[in-house]
Formats: C-alpha cells, structure tokens, sequence
C-alpha cells in the first residue's frame, strides 16, 4: 500500500529535479510539456499583510522566514515538509545546498533572502525561478506548500511601476493551472469581498473545487463581531470548509514566543472562544496542515496516471528530438572523419533520388530535351539565312571572278556551314539549362539532408564542393556538345546530295526534263540551292536533337550521379583533425536545443524512475 509519506515525498522528489534542470512551470518557455505544472501543488495566495508568513511558519512550527515591509517575498519558495520519528533531529536543507543540514532558522532566514538576492539583486524586482527548502521535523505532517509573493494594489519606491501586474502575472501563472490547489489568505479585520487572494481564486476556480479559505487575525476583529458568516460558507462558499487561524502578535514575534507555545494559544483560543468553541476541532494551523495534507495525498494519487501518461509520452517525443537534432559528435579524428562521409553519403543518396524520381525534380532534365531544346532549335533563323536575296549573294561571293559551271558547290557549303553555326547556341543552353536544374537539385538535397542541418560549415563546403564539379562536368559537356556541332559542319553527308538529282528527275514533269539548260542564275535555280540546304539542314537538326541530349545526360548526368564528391572526397581525407572539428561547428542555437533536450529527458527519465520505485496499491 502506498504512504502518504511516500505519495508527497515522490513528488517532492520530482519538483526538486524539475527545479535542478531548469523546468519551473511559470517561466519555462520550451515547447515541450512541463512536468513541474502536472504536478499536484498547494499555492499559498494572499495580499500584503494578510498574515501570509505567518500560517507558514505555524504550519512549520518555526520562525523562518524574511520579515519587512513592502514585498519580502520576490521568489516562489516550494517549502517541502517531511515528518520524522519523534527522536530524530529536526533540521532544514536549501535544494542550492545540498547535503547542508541546518539547524539555525535564523540562517534560514538570512539565506532565504540571500539566495532571493543572488538572482534578483539587491532590488525590488521579481523571479519566477523557485527557492527550495526541505524541513525535516516531528511537529509537521508530510506536505508542500508554494509560497508566492503577496498580491499589492500600489508600487512603492523602488519597484518599477509594473510591479502590481508582474506580481499577479506570476501568481496567476501556478493557480490557474488545473492541478494547483489554491490556500487563498484573507485577513478577517477586512471585508472578505475585497479580499485579493478571494478575487483571483474566484477568477481561476470559479466553481471552488480547488480553494482553501484561510481567515486570518480573528483575535483582531472589532468587538461584538466575528467571522462565522464567512467560516460557515454563508458569504462566500468555497467546496472545502474555510479554516480560521490565530497568528502570533506581534508582541509575540518581538519576544521570540516559541511557535508550539503559539500552537497551545491557538488551540485555546478557539476552544474557550464563545463565537468559534463549536468549530474548535476544524480551526487552527495544525487542523490546516493536516486537512491540506490529507487532500494533497488524495489529489496526488489521483493524478498519478495522467503523469504517468504525460512523462512517458514526453520521453518519446523528446527521444525523436534527440534523433531528428542529432546525437552527439565524437571527439576523435576518425569518428569524425566517418561522421563527414556517412553525411555526404546521405547527401549524395538523395540527390540521386532526386534524379531517379524517388523524389521530384529529375523530370526536369528531360523538360529541357523534349521541350525547350525543340523549340530553342524551331526558332533558329533559317528562313531569313535561307532566303533568296542570301541565297544568291552567299553562292554570287563564294564563286569568286569565276562562276561555277555545273553546280555551285562552294556556296552549298558556305550556305551549309553557315547555317549549321546557328546549331551551337541551342545546344550550349541545353548544357545551361541542365547545370541550372543540377545545381537547384544540390541545394535542395542539401536542404532535405536532415542530418546536415546541424552542421551550417559542412553543408557550405559541400555546397561548394558539388557547385565546382558540376562546373566541370558543365564544360565538358559543352565542348562535347559543341564538337557534335562542330561535326557535322566538318564532312558533309555526300549521299544526301547524291540523292537529290535522282529524286528531281523522279518528280519532275517530262516536259521539263526535254530542255535541261534552264538559266543557272535565274530565280528557279536560287530557290531550288535553297531548298535543297533546308532539307540538308533539317536531316542535320533532327540528328542534333537526338545526340545532344546524349551528350549532355553523359557529360553531366550521369558524372554528377557517379562523381560529384569524389574530389571533395581526396580533399576531406588530406585535412587535419581541427579542420574535421570545424566542419563539424554545429549551429549554436541546435547545440543549445540538443542541450536542453538531453536535460528534459534526463529530467522525464528520473521522474518514471521515481514514480516505478515506489509501490503502488489500491
């Protein structure tokens, strides 16, 4: 059967872990769920001089906490009981001082405000970062309490002036939650309508189920006048009964009363009180104590598989973190070298899916050889190079003083060649425009690289590395491409024009071929030198539109495919162990997130430790 001792201690043990590793509800900003605001708690809520400090330390049974005027308490303080055997020694130990046992309040005190100032300074400013102090003692039952900052309506000299807003801010940000139980502090000197600590429960826990009234200075009220309106429920109902309380006068705090003797004058006070006798054995500190324990144990166990559920399916998604950020990078030369080629390999694997169709954008090659190396190679202006007025003046200048006698074949030639230059500037932007799509490919593998993502120095040298090689393969393919050009302006197919007479003679008029000397330089004669060029060069571009795409895919293609690292590959394998380890530079805002993965599932993992050490029962 599982203790009371054992269900609050278990979660005083998860919210000293959660404090160590930085999760503290109120001011953790990680995107992550937090522990800390799963876990069951009891806020103690109150204005300024509602007597706060002072059901504390009845609680507690000691005087230990900072006094003064204005705000005291700038720092949430988890004040964490624990009962002990009667013989056992009574002493206290701060979280920021581990192993310390104290047993002189007095420097609890003094350290209270100490460690307030450590991280707030020597001003009047506030910190959501929480104070832990354990009690150890057998005048307290087992319990933990929040103590928070009292709630004020006006900031005084040397607090800034959004002190009364940061200070409900802070408050608002434990109560509100669904698991906080709320010890709303009143003073019974006041009206309870105007109550701080009433009008913020109330705006949070509307319904009650989650508020403890608490009246305080009942010894204090005009007389003829008392509190059972509010202690019965009648002015204000809350789900748990209220609880009045008698503080130390302040006589008594200046004569250093002894807080059990406080507890024997509270007990008498409301068992002799002619108002409150008949609600004796539900009044006073130690009733209190013991009621909050009591709904703190049963809230507690209550919780326990919702945290259960929270903690394990956070450590699920804090170990996929882990995997999606990246695990840690060896030291050693080698691993590191190992570590760089297992990245480029990665790399390299989804740029050729990307090539292949595993992934989109290799359709894009085959864009520039179906459709814009036809239309580049539609466009050529063979008409205007082809037209009659050239056409006599290319074959008029390639005849010199001396006009050809049978056919002039110096100006098919020029007429040819000139035409076929046309060819190169298709085929050097097929290579472009294939460089363009390599290049976007890269970048976008290199951005689809998750593991890369962590290493910015990497990815710029690789980057770079595969810009350089595609800017090889780029001119090589556009010399070869070029050459393909080059080719065929440099032998003529004879057969083509070999043929041309047979099939004239084929499809000409028999009429016709009974006067065979037409005039060589008339019109006719021109058009057909034209035509005749045309069908040579249209054969010639439908062999280019074949071969240049063959040309292209072989030079760059299939290059970028089976070598785009592998010069970055020899030059990787010549640096020094530093030179890996600056390749290696991780963005500083990914190590910092690694960081504070790795503390939140350290931080979950002890937390389902803790909750599987203890044994559960009905």
């Amino acid at each position: 059967m599982t203790s009371m001792e054992s269900l609050i201690g278990l979660v005083n043990r998860i919210q000293q872990a959660c404090t160590v590793l930085g999760d503290y509800g109120a001011a953790d900003n990680d995107t992550f769920s937090s522990l800390w605001e799963a876990l069951p708690s009891v806020a103690v809520v109150g204005g300024q001089s509602s007597g706060k400090s002072s059901v504390l330390e009845s609680i507690v049974g000691r005087d230990f906490l900072p006094r003064g005027s204005g705000i005291v308490t700038r720092r949430p303080l988890v004040l964490q009981l624990h009962k002990v055997d009667g013989e056992a020694k009574e002493y206290a130990e701060f979280l920021h001082m581990p192993g310390r046992k104290i047993t002189d309040y007095a420097f609890v005190r003094q350290e209270i405000q100490n460690e307030t100032d450590r991280v707030t300074g020597r001003t009047k400013q506030i910190s959501p970062v929480p104070i832990h102090l354990s009690i150890y003692s057998p005048h307290v039952v087992n319990l933990t309490l929040i103590d928070l900052p009292g709630l004020t309506k006006v900031a005084i000299e040397g607090q800034p002036e959004t002190i009364v807003e940061d200070i409900e801010n802070m408050v608002r940000s434990y109560v509100e939650k669904p698991n906080c139980i709320i010890l709303a502090i009143s003073p019974a000197n006041q009206d309870i309508a105007t109550s701080d600590a009433i009008k913020l429960s109330r705006e949070v826990d509307p319904s009650g189920e989650r508020t403890f009234g608490v009246l305080t200075k009942l010894d204090l009220m005009d007389k003829g006048t008392n509190a059972l309106d509010v202690l019965e429920g009648r002015s204000y109902r809350l789900q748990h009964p209220w609880v009045g309380i008698v503080n130390r006068s302040q006589a008594d705090i200046n004569k250093n009363v002894d807080m059990i003797v406080a507890r024997r004058k509270e007990r008498e006070y409301f068992e002799t009180s002619p108002d409150y006798g008949h609600l004796a054995n539900k009044m006073g500190s130690e009733y209190l104590a013991k009621l909050l324990s009591q709904h703190l144990e049963s809230v507690i166990r209550a919780r326990i598989p919702n945290i259960t559920s929270l903690i394990n399916k956070t450590i699920e998604e804090l170990e996929s973190e882990m995997d999606h950020i990246g695990r840690p990078i060896a030291v050693d030369a080698g691993a590191r070298l190992y570590t760089i080629l297992e990245l480029c390999r990665a790399f390299d694997r989804i740029f050729k899916e990307h090539l292949d169709g595993g992934r989109p954008g290799g359709d894009r090659i085959y864009n520039v050889f179906d459709n814009q190396l036809p239309a580049a190679l539609r466009k050529l202006p063979f008409d205007r190079h082809l037209s009659l007025q050239n056409v006599r003046k290319v074959v008029s200048e390639a005849d010199g003083y001396q006009p050809h006698l049978i056919a002039p074949e110096q100006g098919y030639r020029r007429l040819i060649e000139g035409a076929l230059s046309y060819f190169r500037g298709p085929a050097e932007a097929s290579v472009d425009a294939v460089h363009f799509v390599l290049k976007e490919l890269v970048r976008k593998s290199i951005a689809e690289t998750q593991e890369l993502r962590r290493f910015p120095t990497l990815q710029a040298e690789i980057s770079a590395a595969t810009n350089e090689a595609l800017e090889r393969f780029r001119e090589e393919s556009k010399k070869t491409a070029i050459r393909l050009v080059d080719m065929e302006a440099s032998y003529l197919t004879v057969e083509f024009f070999r043929r041309l007479p047979q099939e004239m003679e084929k499809a000409g008029n028999p009429a016709n071929q009974a006067t065979p000397n037409i005039d060589r330089y008339g019109e006719g004669h021109y058009r057909r030198i034209g035509s005749n060029v045309s069908s040579y060069i249209g054969m010639v571009s439908d062999t280019l539109r074949n071969t240049i795409p063959k040309a292209v895919v072989f030079c760059q293609v299939r290059e970028a495919k089976m070598s785009l690292l592998n010069h970055f590959y020899t030059q990787i394998g010549k640096k020094e162990a530093k030179q890996l380890s600056q390749l290696l530079d991780e963005d500083p805002a990914l190590m910092e997130r690694r960081q504070q993965c790795a503390k939140r599932l350290e931080l979950y993992k002890a937390a389902r430790d803790e909750i599987d050490s203890v044994s559960w029962g009905r």
